[in-house]
Protein backbone atom coordinates (compact mmCIF):
# COMPACT_ATOMS: atom_id res chain seq x y z
CA UNK A 1 0.00 0.00 0.00
CA UNK A 2 1.22 3.60 -1.14
CA UNK A 3 0.48 6.43 0.92
CA UNK A 4 0.29 9.34 -1.63
CA UNK A 5 -0.32 13.37 -0.44
CA UNK A 6 -2.39 15.93 -2.54
CA UNK A 7 -1.52 19.22 -1.78
CA UNK A 8 -3.73 21.14 -4.15
CA UNK A 9 -7.25 20.13 -5.09
CA UNK A 10 -6.45 17.36 -7.76
CA UNK A 11 -9.06 16.22 -10.72
CA UNK A 12 -10.70 13.16 -9.61
CA UNK A 13 -9.88 11.38 -13.12
CA UNK A 14 -5.94 11.64 -11.89
CA UNK A 15 -6.35 10.52 -8.62
CA UNK A 16 -9.01 8.02 -10.08
CA UNK A 17 -6.04 6.23 -10.89
CA UNK A 18 -4.29 5.16 -8.12
CA UNK A 19 -6.80 2.22 -6.94
CA UNK A 20 -7.46 2.08 -3.44
CA UNK A 21 -6.59 -1.45 -2.61
CA UNK A 22 -3.13 -0.05 -4.02
CA UNK A 23 -3.12 3.76 -2.70
CA UNK A 24 -4.10 5.85 0.30
CA UNK A 25 -5.04 9.53 -0.71
CA UNK A 26 -5.15 12.42 1.27
CA UNK A 27 -4.25 15.68 1.97
CA UNK A 28 -2.79 15.37 5.17
CA UNK A 29 -1.37 12.24 5.07
CA UNK A 30 1.61 11.87 7.44
CA UNK A 31 4.93 9.58 6.13
CA UNK A 32 3.94 9.97 2.29
CA UNK A 33 5.19 7.66 -0.33
CA UNK A 34 4.61 10.15 -3.01
CA UNK A 35 2.63 13.92 -3.07
CA UNK A 36 0.92 15.19 -5.95
CA UNK A 37 0.43 19.04 -6.30
CA UNK A 38 0.10 22.04 -8.34
CA UNK A 39 0.80 25.27 -7.22
CA UNK A 40 2.06 24.60 -3.47
CA UNK A 41 5.41 25.92 -2.51
CA UNK A 42 7.11 23.32 -0.84
CA UNK A 43 10.44 25.53 -0.05
CA UNK A 44 9.52 25.58 3.64
CA UNK A 45 8.21 21.95 4.07
CA UNK A 46 9.97 19.42 6.14
CA UNK A 47 10.00 15.98 3.38
CA UNK A 48 9.88 12.96 5.47
CA UNK A 49 12.23 10.13 5.27
CA UNK A 50 9.72 8.08 3.75
CA UNK A 51 8.91 10.30 0.43
CA UNK A 52 10.04 8.63 -2.93
CA UNK A 53 8.27 10.81 -5.54
CA UNK A 54 6.80 14.29 -6.16
CA UNK A 55 4.62 14.63 -9.20
CA UNK A 56 3.62 18.01 -10.08
CA UNK A 57 0.35 18.74 -12.26
CA UNK A 58 1.75 21.08 -14.39
CA UNK A 59 4.75 22.23 -16.28
CA UNK A 60 6.46 24.90 -13.69
CA UNK A 61 8.21 23.18 -10.96
CA UNK A 62 9.41 26.51 -9.42
CA UNK A 63 7.57 25.97 -6.35
CA UNK A 64 9.36 22.54 -5.46
CA UNK A 65 12.98 22.56 -3.85
CA UNK A 66 14.43 20.45 -6.83
CA UNK A 67 17.70 20.50 -5.33
CA UNK A 68 17.16 19.11 -2.16
CA UNK A 69 14.79 16.29 -3.39
CA UNK A 70 17.71 15.38 -5.93
CA UNK A 71 19.91 14.88 -2.82
CA UNK A 72 17.48 13.25 -1.03
CA UNK A 73 16.67 10.94 -4.20
CA UNK A 74 13.65 12.30 -4.22
CA UNK A 75 12.21 12.25 -8.27
CA UNK A 76 10.04 14.95 -9.13
CA UNK A 77 8.17 14.60 -12.04
CA UNK A 78 6.17 17.41 -14.04
CA UNK A 79 3.42 17.04 -17.08
CA UNK A 80 5.08 18.60 -20.66
CA UNK A 81 2.20 18.56 -23.25
CA UNK A 82 -0.83 17.84 -20.92
CA UNK A 83 -2.37 22.01 -20.92
CA UNK A 84 -0.48 22.71 -24.24
CA UNK A 85 -4.10 23.09 -26.12
CA UNK A 86 -5.07 25.57 -23.05
CA UNK A 87 -2.17 27.91 -23.47
CA UNK A 88 -1.92 27.34 -27.05
CA UNK A 89 -5.87 28.45 -27.50
CA UNK A 90 -5.04 31.51 -25.04
CA UNK A 91 -1.80 32.91 -27.39
CA UNK A 92 -4.18 32.56 -30.11
CA UNK A 93 -6.60 34.85 -27.97
CA UNK A 94 -3.59 37.14 -26.99
CA UNK A 95 -2.63 37.84 -30.44
CA UNK A 96 -6.67 39.01 -31.20
CA UNK A 97 -7.06 40.69 -28.60
CA UNK A 98 -3.60 42.45 -29.05
CA UNK A 99 -4.35 43.41 -32.50
CA UNK A 100 -7.81 44.21 -33.10
CA UNK A 101 -8.41 46.30 -29.52
CA UNK A 102 -10.82 43.93 -28.30
CA UNK A 103 -9.84 44.46 -24.35
CA UNK A 104 -9.89 48.44 -25.07
CA UNK A 105 -13.54 48.79 -27.27
CA UNK A 106 -14.81 46.25 -24.55
CA UNK A 107 -13.56 48.65 -21.62
CA UNK A 108 -14.84 51.55 -23.53
CA UNK A 109 -18.32 50.33 -24.62
CA UNK A 110 -18.98 49.87 -20.64
CA UNK A 111 -18.85 53.28 -19.86
CA UNK A 112 -21.68 54.11 -22.37
CA UNK A 113 -23.96 52.91 -19.69
CA UNK A 114 -26.72 54.85 -19.04
CA UNK A 115 -26.64 56.63 -22.14
CA UNK A 116 -30.30 54.74 -23.46
CA UNK A 117 -30.90 55.46 -27.27
CA UNK A 118 -27.60 57.18 -27.86
CA UNK A 119 -25.90 53.98 -27.22
CA UNK A 120 -26.21 52.82 -31.25
CA UNK A 121 -24.40 55.80 -32.65
CA UNK A 122 -22.26 56.56 -29.83
CA UNK A 123 -20.99 52.80 -30.80
CA UNK A 124 -20.56 53.60 -34.45
CA UNK A 125 -18.89 56.77 -33.66
CA UNK A 126 -16.71 55.56 -31.39
CA UNK A 127 -15.77 52.33 -33.51
CA UNK A 128 -12.99 53.93 -35.18
CA UNK A 129 -10.65 54.04 -32.49
CA UNK A 130 -10.35 50.32 -31.67
CA UNK A 131 -9.52 49.90 -35.14
CA UNK A 132 -6.64 47.03 -35.86
CA UNK A 133 -5.10 44.64 -38.08
CA UNK A 134 -5.98 41.24 -39.47
CA UNK A 135 -3.46 38.37 -38.20
CA UNK A 136 -3.58 36.89 -41.98
CA UNK A 137 -0.60 37.23 -43.42
CA UNK A 138 1.52 38.92 -40.34
CA UNK A 139 4.94 37.66 -39.12
CA UNK A 140 5.06 35.33 -36.27
CA UNK A 141 8.20 34.78 -34.07
CA UNK A 142 7.81 31.37 -32.02
CA UNK A 143 10.83 31.21 -29.32
CA UNK A 144 11.18 27.73 -28.40
CA UNK A 145 9.53 24.73 -29.78
CA UNK A 146 8.33 22.56 -27.23
CA UNK A 147 5.20 21.18 -26.67
CA UNK A 148 3.48 24.33 -26.41
CA UNK A 149 5.32 25.93 -28.53
CA UNK A 150 5.38 23.65 -31.98
CA UNK A 151 0.95 23.71 -31.22
CA UNK A 152 0.79 27.52 -31.48
CA UNK A 153 3.13 27.50 -34.68
CA UNK A 154 1.27 25.12 -36.34
CA UNK A 155 -1.85 26.87 -35.36
CA UNK A 156 -1.07 30.16 -36.60
CA UNK A 157 0.17 28.44 -40.00
CA UNK A 158 -3.54 27.60 -40.46
CA UNK A 159 -4.51 30.68 -39.72
CA UNK A 160 -2.86 31.86 -42.89
CA UNK A 161 0.44 33.79 -40.79
CA UNK A 162 4.02 33.45 -41.91
CA UNK A 163 5.68 31.65 -39.21
CA UNK A 164 9.30 31.69 -38.00
CA UNK A 165 10.83 29.27 -35.27
CA UNK A 166 13.74 29.08 -33.09
CA UNK A 167 15.04 26.12 -31.02
CA UNK A 168 18.22 25.05 -30.95
CA UNK A 169 17.67 22.30 -28.58
CA UNK A 170 14.48 21.10 -30.40
CA UNK A 171 13.69 17.85 -29.67
CA UNK A 172 12.77 14.70 -32.03
CA UNK A 173 9.35 14.12 -31.23
CA UNK A 174 8.70 18.15 -31.81
CA UNK A 175 10.48 18.62 -34.90
CA UNK A 176 8.46 15.60 -36.08
CA UNK A 177 5.14 17.18 -35.25
CA UNK A 178 5.92 20.75 -36.44
CA UNK A 179 5.10 21.95 -39.61
CA UNK A 180 6.62 21.85 -42.55
CA UNK A 181 5.31 25.72 -43.14
CA UNK A 182 7.42 26.83 -40.51
CA UNK A 183 10.90 28.24 -40.99
CA UNK A 184 13.54 27.66 -39.54
CA UNK A 185 15.41 30.60 -37.78
CA UNK A 186 18.98 30.33 -37.28
CA UNK A 187 18.80 32.89 -34.32
CA UNK A 188 16.60 34.45 -31.52
CA UNK A 189 17.66 37.91 -33.75
CA UNK A 190 17.14 36.08 -36.83
CA UNK A 191 13.97 34.90 -35.48
CA UNK A 192 12.36 38.12 -34.35
CA UNK A 193 13.53 40.07 -37.30
CA UNK A 194 10.34 41.94 -39.17
CA UNK A 195 8.23 39.67 -36.99
CA UNK A 196 4.74 41.28 -36.21
CA UNK A 197 4.40 39.17 -33.29
CA UNK A 198 6.83 37.45 -30.61
CA UNK A 199 5.49 34.98 -28.23
CA UNK A 200 7.98 32.81 -25.87
CA UNK A 201 7.84 29.18 -24.70
CA UNK A 202 10.91 28.88 -23.26
CA UNK A 203 11.49 27.17 -19.58
CA UNK A 204 12.84 29.93 -16.65
CA UNK A 205 16.53 29.17 -16.47
CA UNK A 206 19.67 31.67 -15.20
CA UNK A 207 20.44 31.74 -19.25
CA UNK A 208 16.75 32.69 -20.17
CA UNK A 209 15.80 35.01 -17.64
CA UNK A 210 15.04 38.84 -19.43
CA UNK A 211 16.05 36.93 -22.91
CA UNK A 212 13.44 39.41 -24.09
CA UNK A 213 15.61 43.10 -22.57
CA UNK A 214 16.33 46.39 -24.50
CA UNK A 215 18.70 45.17 -26.60
CA UNK A 216 16.41 42.59 -28.11
CA UNK A 217 13.44 44.23 -28.18
CA UNK A 218 15.84 47.28 -30.10
CA UNK A 219 16.55 44.59 -32.69
CA UNK A 220 12.90 44.25 -33.70
CA UNK A 221 10.83 46.16 -35.98
CA UNK A 222 8.95 48.96 -34.50
CA UNK A 223 4.95 47.75 -33.61
CA UNK A 224 6.19 44.87 -32.00
CA UNK A 225 3.11 42.95 -30.36
CA UNK A 226 4.76 40.28 -27.33
CA UNK A 227 3.29 37.49 -26.01
CA UNK A 228 4.45 35.65 -22.87
CA UNK A 229 2.57 32.68 -21.30
CA UNK A 230 5.64 30.75 -20.26
CA UNK A 231 7.17 32.73 -17.57
CA UNK A 232 7.43 36.23 -16.20
CA UNK A 233 10.71 36.40 -15.33
CA UNK A 234 11.71 36.04 -19.06
CA UNK A 235 10.89 39.41 -19.73
CA UNK A 236 12.45 42.87 -18.27
CA UNK A 237 9.22 44.61 -17.86
CA UNK A 238 11.33 47.93 -17.42
CA UNK A 239 12.83 47.28 -20.91
CA UNK A 240 9.17 46.52 -21.95
CA UNK A 241 7.52 49.52 -20.74
CA UNK A 242 10.48 51.80 -22.16
CA UNK A 243 9.73 50.12 -25.48
CA UNK A 244 6.10 50.93 -25.77
CA UNK A 245 6.69 54.45 -24.69
CA UNK A 246 9.15 54.71 -27.57
CA UNK A 247 6.68 53.10 -30.13
CA UNK A 248 8.95 49.70 -30.59
CA UNK A 249 6.25 47.50 -28.85
CA UNK A 250 2.29 48.50 -29.30
CA UNK A 251 1.13 45.79 -27.31
CA UNK A 252 2.34 43.38 -24.46
CA UNK A 253 0.33 40.38 -23.43
CA UNK A 254 1.36 38.88 -20.34
CA UNK A 255 0.01 36.16 -17.94
CA UNK A 256 2.02 36.98 -15.07
CA UNK A 257 0.72 40.44 -14.33
CA UNK A 258 2.84 42.56 -12.21
CA UNK A 259 2.55 45.66 -9.66
CA UNK A 260 5.03 47.76 -12.23
CA UNK A 261 3.14 46.75 -15.35
CA UNK A 262 -0.26 47.49 -14.31
CA UNK A 263 -1.86 50.54 -15.54
CA UNK A 264 0.76 50.77 -18.32
CA UNK A 265 -1.33 51.48 -21.84
CA UNK A 266 -0.58 48.74 -23.88
CA UNK A 267 0.04 46.26 -21.24
CA UNK A 268 -2.61 43.60 -21.21
CA UNK A 269 -2.29 41.40 -18.02
CA UNK A 270 -4.38 38.23 -17.97
CA UNK A 271 -4.12 36.81 -14.04
CA UNK A 272 -2.41 33.30 -15.15
CA UNK A 273 -5.15 31.72 -17.35
CA UNK A 274 -2.75 29.03 -19.42
CA UNK A 275 -3.87 26.35 -18.04
CA UNK A 276 -7.17 26.97 -16.21
CA UNK A 277 -9.50 24.70 -18.14
CA UNK A 278 -10.95 21.95 -16.64
CA UNK A 279 -9.55 19.87 -19.60
CA UNK A 280 -5.96 21.00 -18.72
CA UNK A 281 -6.48 19.77 -14.92
CA UNK A 282 -7.52 17.07 -15.81
CA UNK A 283 -4.74 15.78 -18.38
CA UNK A 284 -2.18 17.35 -15.59
CA UNK A 285 -3.81 15.38 -13.05
CA UNK A 286 -3.91 11.76 -15.55
CA UNK A 287 -0.28 12.90 -16.34
CA UNK A 288 1.11 12.82 -12.95
CA UNK A 289 -1.01 10.00 -11.28
CA UNK A 290 0.31 8.00 -14.17
CA UNK A 291 4.27 9.17 -13.63
CA UNK A 292 3.85 8.48 -9.91
CA UNK A 293 2.35 5.03 -10.12
CA UNK A 294 4.54 3.78 -12.88
CA UNK A 295 7.58 5.17 -10.86
CA UNK A 296 6.59 3.78 -7.23
CA UNK A 297 5.57 0.07 -8.37
CA UNK A 298 8.40 -0.64 -11.18
CA UNK A 299 10.81 2.13 -10.81
CA UNK A 300 10.83 3.55 -14.48
CA UNK A 301 11.00 7.10 -14.55
CA UNK A 302 9.47 8.97 -17.39
CA UNK A 303 9.32 12.94 -17.57
CA UNK A 304 11.46 13.80 -14.80
CA UNK A 305 12.99 17.36 -14.15
CA UNK A 306 15.45 16.12 -11.73
CA UNK A 307 16.83 12.74 -13.02
CA UNK A 308 17.16 10.74 -16.15
CA UNK A 309 14.66 9.51 -17.93
CA UNK A 310 15.22 5.78 -17.55
CA UNK A 311 12.77 2.67 -18.07
CA UNK A 312 13.05 -1.12 -18.70
CA UNK A 313 10.37 -4.11 -18.54
CA UNK A 314 10.75 -5.92 -15.34
CA UNK A 315 12.87 -9.75 -16.19
CA UNK A 316 13.95 -10.66 -13.34
CA UNK A 317 12.45 -11.48 -9.49
CA UNK A 318 13.43 -8.48 -7.67
CA UNK A 319 14.22 -4.98 -9.23
CA UNK A 320 16.94 -2.89 -7.01
CA UNK A 321 16.56 0.97 -7.71
CA UNK A 322 19.71 2.86 -6.89
CA UNK A 323 20.35 6.47 -7.19
CA UNK A 324 23.74 7.91 -7.36
CA UNK A 325 26.33 10.86 -7.40
CA UNK A 326 27.29 10.37 -11.25
CA UNK A 327 31.27 9.63 -10.53
CA UNK A 328 33.50 7.19 -11.57
CA UNK A 329 33.34 3.35 -10.10
CA UNK A 330 29.87 3.50 -8.91
CA UNK A 331 28.83 0.66 -11.19
CA UNK A 332 31.48 -1.56 -10.40
CA UNK A 333 31.44 -0.96 -6.87
CA UNK A 334 27.64 -1.96 -6.94
CA UNK A 335 27.66 -5.10 -8.94
CA UNK A 336 30.85 -6.14 -7.34
CA UNK A 337 28.90 -6.24 -4.13
CA UNK A 338 26.24 -8.25 -5.69
CA UNK A 339 29.15 -10.67 -6.93
CA UNK A 340 30.28 -11.00 -3.87
CA UNK A 341 26.91 -11.91 -2.75
CA UNK A 342 26.32 -14.52 -5.28
CA UNK A 343 23.40 -12.32 -6.58
CA UNK A 344 23.24 -12.51 -10.19
CA UNK A 345 22.16 -9.86 -12.64
CA UNK A 346 19.15 -10.63 -14.59
CA UNK A 347 19.16 -7.30 -16.59
CA UNK A 348 20.16 -3.58 -15.96
CA UNK A 349 20.31 -0.51 -17.13
CA UNK A 350 21.91 3.13 -16.16
CA UNK A 351 21.27 6.42 -17.13
CA UNK A 352 22.52 9.50 -16.10
CA UNK A 353 21.24 13.46 -16.17
CA UNK A 354 24.30 15.95 -15.06
CA UNK A 355 25.39 15.11 -11.48
CA UNK A 356 22.61 11.91 -10.69
CA UNK A 357 22.61 8.59 -12.07
CA UNK A 358 19.87 6.39 -11.60
CA UNK A 359 20.38 2.09 -11.84
CA UNK A 360 17.71 -0.31 -12.53
CA UNK A 361 18.88 -3.77 -12.14
CA UNK A 362 16.81 -6.91 -12.05
CA UNK A 363 18.08 -9.76 -9.88
CA UNK A 364 17.17 -13.58 -10.49
CA UNK A 365 16.87 -14.15 -7.06
CA UNK A 366 16.43 -11.78 -3.81
CA UNK A 367 18.66 -9.45 -2.18
CA UNK A 368 20.03 -9.73 1.75
CA UNK A 369 19.62 -6.88 4.17
CA UNK A 370 23.02 -7.50 4.52
CA UNK A 371 24.00 -6.70 0.76
CA UNK A 372 21.79 -3.73 0.79
CA UNK A 373 23.54 -2.35 3.17
CA UNK A 374 26.76 -2.31 1.92
CA UNK A 375 25.52 -0.79 -0.85
CA UNK A 376 23.72 2.10 1.22
CA UNK A 377 27.12 2.51 2.91
CA UNK A 378 28.85 3.38 -0.74
CA UNK A 379 29.93 7.24 -0.46
CA UNK A 380 27.74 8.88 -3.40
CA UNK A 381 24.70 6.56 -2.75
CA UNK A 382 21.45 8.82 -3.04
CA UNK A 383 18.47 6.41 -2.73
CA UNK A 384 17.51 2.68 -3.05
CA UNK A 385 14.55 0.44 -3.19
CA UNK A 386 13.84 -3.08 -3.60
CA UNK A 387 10.65 -4.35 -5.63
CA UNK A 388 9.11 -7.98 -5.01
CA UNK A 389 7.31 -9.47 -8.06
Amino acid sequence: MYTIQTLNEISDKGLSLLPKDRYQISSDATDPDGIILRSFKMHDMEMSESLKAVARAGAGVNNIPLDVCTQKGIVVFNTPGANANSVKELVLTGMLISSRKIHDSITWSQTLKGKGAEVGKLVEKGKKNFAGPEILGKRLAVVGLGAIGVMVANAAVALGMEVYGFDPYISVESAWGLSRAVKRANSLEACIADADFLTIHVPLLDSTKHMVNDALLNKAKSGLRLLNFARGELVDNQAVIRAIEAGKVSAYVTDFPSDELLGVDGVIPIPHLGASTPEAEENCAIMAAQELAMFLETGNIKNSVNFPDCQMDFTGNTRLLIANKNIPNMVGQITTILAEESINIADMINKHRGEVAYNIIDLDGTISDAALGRIRSIEGILMTRVLTR
